[in-house]
């Protein structure tokens, strides 16, 4: 990625300091394929593993192509573009749909095929489980994703749990990619706090909070760190890290490594998924599991007395 030619790149719509020492490029793994003590090594200094051309790129445009169809049907694709360009449709534009991959035959084989199932069994270096819940994402042309990290949104179980993600088709900067703050997993003492925090958790003795989130079924707290990437990357140093990705990569990362994701300055819908995996032997996360999940409804609320 060179510096002097980047786009210019908005995040929450505010412009991002492209200069070196801001933002670089995320750092390629793939060479210590073969290696999983290496990748381990890695993993724990870098905080993530940015893996490049691994998974099949036959399977991943079938999964694309499922989900791009399932847009379609609903109205949220521009009927005249063609199907594979993935053209928003501007007047009923995508948002969070989980039903675009729960289920999907063609999704589910991406991400709990051979390929990274065998991954992350030799990257644990034991049986592994993953959560059965598949997060999908169609980014439409807007705002990104704030600043966030995933422990907050599950971590009940083991907290030794590797989120995936895994674009569906190339994903130019330009086109809402992820970001990683560096070295974010290393300074979790100056955010304990908001890591410390459970979306679904509510204080049995606080009546207002009893009311926002069991009976209404809410969160008791927002879930991002911060909607301002630039004086969040300026506050904890580091740079933001991202890619220009193309289908067969996949990006994996730490519970409590700081990510968002770049605006959307395309008429395209970027698409992802996001999964998580953990060793079988640890606890799990009873929201994310079994062929009905709670998820973040009124089943997966925990109360506690504060």
């Amino acid at each position: 990625m060179s510096l002097l030619t980047l786009p210019a790149l908005t995040a929450n719509n505010l412009p991002v300091d492209t200069s070196e020492n801001a933002f670089g490029e995320l750092h390629s793994s793939e060479d210590l394929l073969g290696q999983p003590e290496l990748l381990r090594q890695r993993l724990s200094e870098d905080g993530y593993l940015y893996i490049r051309n691994f998974l099949p790129r036959d399977i991943v445009q079938s999964a694309r192509v499922s989900l791009l169809e399932r847009l379609l049907k609903g109205g949220f694709l521009n009927p005249a573009a063609p199907l594979e360009s993935g053209i928003a449709n501007p007047d009923n534009t995508p948002k969070f749909m989980p039903n675009l991959a729960n289920p999907n035959p063609e999704v589910a084989r991406v991400v709990f095929g051979p390929e990274l199932t065998g991954f992350y069994a030799k990257l644990f270096g034991g049986p592994i489980r993953h959560f059965d819940y598949i997060w999908v994402r169609s980014m439409p042309r807007g705002t990104g994703t704030p600043a966030h990290c995933d422990l907050v949104y599950m971590g009940r179980g083991t907290h030794r749990l590797l989120t995936c993600w895994v674009p569906y088709g190339e994903v130019p900067l330009e086109e809402s990619p992820l970001m990683l703050l560096e070295d974010s997993h290393k300074k979790s003492e100056r955010i304990k706090n908001y890591l410390e925090s459970d979306v679904d958790s509510y204080c049995e003795n606080r009546p207002k909070e009893v009311q926002k989130v069991k009976i209404n079924g809410g969160w008791s707290m927002p879930g991002w760190l911060s909607k301002n990437p630039i004086t969040l990357r300026e506050k904890l140093g580091g740079r933001w890290l991202s890619a220009h990705f193309q289908p067969g990569d996949f990006l994996t990362f730490q519970m409590n490594m700081i990510h968002a994701s770049l605006d959307n300055q395309t008429d395209k819908v970027r698409l992802s998924t996001d999964t998580r995996y953990q060793l079988a032997s640890e606890p799990i996360d009873e929201r994310w599991i079994g062929d009905n999940p709670a998820l973040h409804g009124k089943a997966g609320k925990r109360g506690r007395i504060c």
